[in-house]
């Protein structure tokens, strides 16, 4: 089996149904490594050594997240700015994550009515996301489909668990 590595990124996990029950559906998952970056890096300076090593002992990276203003939080997009580095990721020399499989997984609080082109964002979620793709494109790493969850307030406790039952199984199936 692959090995899986988790990169969550929530800037406040304790007050969070969706990203804290997924979190949970993996634990006892083999070959899954969870990291949680808001956790270990409360003063958001990041350990870019330890990072690269991270990804490099995996074959598959998830981005899990809460979609924040169209995008990921903050300490997310500065984790693939300082660790998916020239020499390393791309460029010269930079061949680390060539053949490592990338994909995200999302929760937003809009329905999912809202994420059509004809509809209130004007934007599909696959338009919104599709950064991640390009930058997996451009590091030469292969992109799966997202695993995504709308109307993120609105699940009873019975809809999380299986939501966060289908994340466990898009996570151990490898997407």
């Amino acid at each position: 089996m692959a090995k899986t590595l988790v990169i969550v990124a929530h800037p406040d996990i304790g007050n969070s149904r969706i990203n804290a029950a997924w979190i949970n559906a993996l634990s006892d998952l083999p070959d899954v490594t969870v990291h949680d970056l808001y956790e270990n890096y409360p003063c958001r300076v990041l350990d870019i050594e330890l990072e690269q090593g991270l990804v490099d002992q995996h074959d598959r990276i998830v981005l899990q997240f809460p979609f924040q203003w169209y995008s990921c939080p903050p300490l997310l997009k500065q984790w693939l700015d300082e660790v998916f580095t020239s020499g390393w990721a791309y460029g010269p020399g930079g061949h680390a994550l060539e053949g490592k499989t990338l994909a995200i997984a999302v929760s937003t609080f809009s329905r999912a009515a809202d994420y059509q082109r004809d509809s209130r964002y004007g934007r599909n979620i696959e338009d919104l996301t599709s950064p991640f793709e390009v930058t997996a494109l451009r590091v030469g790493m292969r992109y799966q489909p997202g695993f995504f969850l709308h109307s993120s307030s609105d699940y009873s406790d019975a809809e999380l668990s299986e939501s966060a039952q289908q994340y466990r199984a898009f996570i151990a199936q490898g997407y």
